[in-house]
């Protein structure tokens, strides 16, 4: 949930101002003697004792029957603890989203940010460490110069429950568990072609993300799927999917789920575009961290995607379609696109592109997208391949020189065949995008690699993640 009580999308990254207590970086006894008593482990406040509402049951039906007693007002120091109880509860989703992004490595930290007091944020701590899903270390962890005892440090529990994370691509797929904080605890790769069933891929990807999770006996959450579409909401179809052969509005994130359920994994299923997961996952763990205004442009397999984060929140559209930037004409006279437009970024700045430019035929060994990584670090001294680079980047500037002049962001990363055309000549790309663009000229903005292995896949793991982040008790309490 937002702090306004409006449910939260995904994308969301929580941001919650500092308050009173707890800020001078040290952590009191009282967080630990009170976390018993302000978050309770039921999930719905009970005490079972004599005091309980079962108990009184019981004796309102053998007791014979009285006068009834006035009423009781209750103590403020019952409403203090009533409000304690509430408050922390109410942060648990927020105190596991600091944990997870890594803004909230100490204790300390997560009072600050929480705004609530040490006990409180102690309660917290140990409630989520009690969902296994954090570990709370009370050995010193502050840093040097800090006054009084170092606070407890925050992790998250690397021995806790993983989501199953699947990409599909125009050369397979590939099945990874992700665990909190973005981090990839297994994966299988698989190079099967891609037909017009998307039931078969996807069928393949779940059960070896199944084979996985019988390996490493975790627990899983959920499942996202990461697909080189733009994904239509909220049917969740693929709206078209034009670098694999499946139809035009196939329900991938129907059959998703039905491969999900088949194979007997729990939790949730969700389907995303590729790159709009990688730039939540990058958001959130990588790159574009910080940012307000994140724009990312990628190349994987083949085509080029976009995404945009506004304050945290990842940019959709009306039903999940903006930022197609695969489709901007950079090059009026040039190759066909899919689209039925020429010149499209799409098919001007991806591996495909880069090879046919170099003069180099593509082989079936490996993915289009290795054999071009593997031309320009390997061959980068070669006169084709120089130019091949040249041409590339420029288009690659051209296009993102437009997005800038439209969208005016604070940052952009790049993933895929432009992270190595960044790194193969940052100044010739930041010297067209800075020449083209209105804002570019005015100071410039940040353009950087992205540095998340798989972060699509990543991003998938996030979809399913975010009711775990949204109401840890609710969704893991429950079912444990």
């Amino acid at each position: 949930m937002n702090g306004d009580g409006a449910p939260r999308q995904v994308g969301d990254v929580t941001t919650v101002s500092a308050g009173t207590g707890g800020t001078d970086g040290t952590d009191g006894t009282d967080g630990a003697d009170e976390a018993g008593k302000t978050v309770g482990t039921d999930g719905a406040g009970r005490t079972d004792g004599p005091g309980s509402a079962e108990g009184s049951d019981r004796a309102s039906a053998t007791a014979p029957q009285a006068t009834p007693p006035a009423p009781v007002t209750p103590s403020p120091a019952a409403g203090s603890a009533r409000t304690k109880l509430e408050r922390g509860r109410g942060a648990l989703g927020p105190a596991l989203e600091l944990v997870h992004t890594g803004r909230a490595p100490t204790r300390a930290v997560l009072t600050a940010e929480l705004g609530v007091t040490r006990a409180t944020a102690g309660a917290v701590a140990a409630e989520l460490e009690a969902l296994g899903l954090i570990r709370v270390d009370s050995r010193p962890g502050g840093a040097g110069g800090t006054q009084g005892r170092p606070s407890h440090r925050l992790s998250v529990d690397e021995n806790g429950p993983v989501a199953l994370a699947a990409q599909v691509h125009s050369d397979g797929f590939r099945a990874a568990l992700v665990g909190l904080g973005g981090r990839i605890v297994a994966t299988a790769p698989g190079r099967v072609p891609v037909s017009a069933d998307p039931a078969q891929v996807l069928g393949a990807v779940v059960e070896a993300g199944a084979a996985l999770l019988a390996q490493t006996g975790r627990r899983c959450i959920g499942a996202g799927l990461a697909v080189p579409s733009a994904v239509a909401e909220p049917e969740g179809t693929a709206l078209n999917p034009l670098h694999l052969a499946w139809p035009a509005g196939s329900p991938v994130r129907a059959i998703f789920a039905d491969c999900v359920k088949e194979a007997g994994i729990d939790g949730p299923a969700l389907t995303g575009n590729d790159v709009n997961l990688a730039a939540l996952a990058e958001h959130r763990h990588g790159a574009g961290r910080s940012a307000q205004h994140l724009l990312c442009v990628a190349t994987g397999h083949r085509g080029v995607g976009g995404a945009l984060v506004l304050d945290g929140r990842l940019h959709s559209g009306s039903s999940g379609l903006a930022l197609e930037v695969g489709h901007l004409t950079v090059n009026p006279e040039g190759r066909a696109c899919h689209c039925g437009s020429r010149g499209c970024l799409d098919v001007e700045a991806d591996p495909l592109a880069f090879l046919t430019a170099a003069g180099r035929t593509p082989g079936p060994e490996v993915s289009l997208l290795q054999q071009a990584r593997d031309l320009l670090r390997e061959e980068s001294a070669d006169p084709g391949v120089r130019a091949a680079t040249e041409e590339l980047i420029d288009r690659l500037g051209l296009g993102l020189a437009g997005l800038v002049n439209i969208l005016n962001p604070d940052r952009i990363i790049l993933g895929g065949l432009h992270r190595e055309l960044l790194y193969a000549d940052p100044e010739r790309l930041r010297a067209v995008v800075a020449d083209r663009s209105l804002w570019g000229r005015s100071g410039g903005v940040p353009i950087l690699p992205c540095t998340l292995d798989h972060n699509s896949l990543v991003g998938a793991a996030e979809l399913a993640w975010q009711p775990v982040l949204d109401d840890p008790l609710g969704t893991l309490g429950a079912a444990a």
